[in-house]
């Protein structure tokens, strides 16, 4: 696979992925891992795709709500590296800054971290 090949591949399965939560399709979301993702947060690691779809059901849930937002400030894409960077709004939490870093390996996500800084409402 060469570089703009592997860079187009990632492309296509961060913008689904996007789409897939934007659309608050937790199915459509995990889809797109591999079977044995690992995927890194701040509380730890979340290892295939059973322990990952609890984390998207608790996302999703809460981006649903009316008024919530979602802006998409940065996105690169490097082979089958991809970087993003996003800040949101919901009833609960205003997430100042959110960082996800994808490693895409044969049109899946073979691991990702996702981290944020989010202020709860008062």
């Amino acid at each position: 696979m060469t570089l703009s090949s592997a860079t187009a591949t990632t492309q296509a399965v961060v913008n689904h992925h996007l789409e897939r939560f934007a659309a608050l399709d937790v199915p459509g979301v995990v889809a797109d891992f591999a079977p044995n993702a690992v995927l890194i947060v701040p509380t730890g690691v979340l290892r295939g795709v059973p322990e990952i779809t609890p984390l998207f059901q608790t996302l999703i849930a809460e981006f649903a709500q009316p008024g919530a937002t979602f802006d998409l400030q940065q996105q690169v894409i490097e082979g089958e590296v991809a970087y993003i960077r996003w800040a949101a709004e919901t009833p609960e939490h205003t997430y100042e800054l959110g960082t996800d870093t994808f490693f895409v390996r044969h049109g899946k996500i073979a691991v990702q971290t996702f981290t944020f800084k989010a202020t709860p409402k008062a």
